[in-house]
């Protein structure tokens, strides 16, 4: 089969496996939320965040990842030579690392799925950000192709996720601010 195709089918899974895994964390924290409902609202949202978690896991980021993995593997084995190169090496290691956080997200599917709730939602936020530095990195090695401006790279990476973490810190305080000023009785308020 022509390299070209590989690549392209290969690009397709990558595509469903981010997809799953940033939308998967989003329903670990609407599930984590859901928990804050009354007696009534919470076993319904839960039991539903659940089924969508099991569905969007099992028929997208497994299927997803294996097949980033059979295409990614057959690419190399096409052409050996791109294990000469450190950008590899390097995009190797960080899919390594996505794996490993694929690997926490089917645990925290685990958890959830048994009724633990462990993390709080804004832990889940700021791990659902982890995701797109992993992105980032993974594209830039891939599309540049080199490492003489790994630095730079790296450098931009860790400001890209400072930026990201700023974000979820500044949403984490608007919201506290207006779940505050949503409870106070309209008395206190003027």
């Amino acid at each position: 089969m022509d390299y070209r195709y590989i690549l392209a089918i290969h690009i397709i899974f990558v595509v469903c496996w981010f997809a799953a895994l940033f939308y998967m964390v989003r329903l670990f924290i609407y599930a984590t939320d859901a928990q804050k409902k009354d007696d009534v609202a919470r076993p319904i949202l839960t039991a539903q965040l659940v089924l969508m978690q099991k569905k969007l896991w099992y028929i997208i980021g497994w299927p997803g990842m294996i097949g980033t993995f059979v295409f990614g593997s057959w690419m190399l084995f096409m052409n050996m030579a791109l294990l000469q190169q450190p950008w590899m090496w390097l995009k190797l290691i960080s899919v390594a690392l996505l794996t490993v956080y694929h690997l926490e997200c089917q645990r925290i599917y685990k958890q959830q799925s048994m009724g633990q709730f462990k993390f709080s939602s804004f832990r889940l936020r700021l791990f659902n950000e982890l995701a797109t530095v992993f992105l980032v990195a993974i594209v830039f090695l891939v599309i540049v192709k080199s490492t003489s401006g790994l630095l730079w790279g790296i450098l931009g990476l860790i400001a890209f996720a400072a930026v990201l973490m700023l974000c979820v810190s500044i949403y984490k305080k608007r919201n506290a601010k207006n779940s505050v000023s949503a409870e106070t009785p309209v008395e206190e308020k003027k």
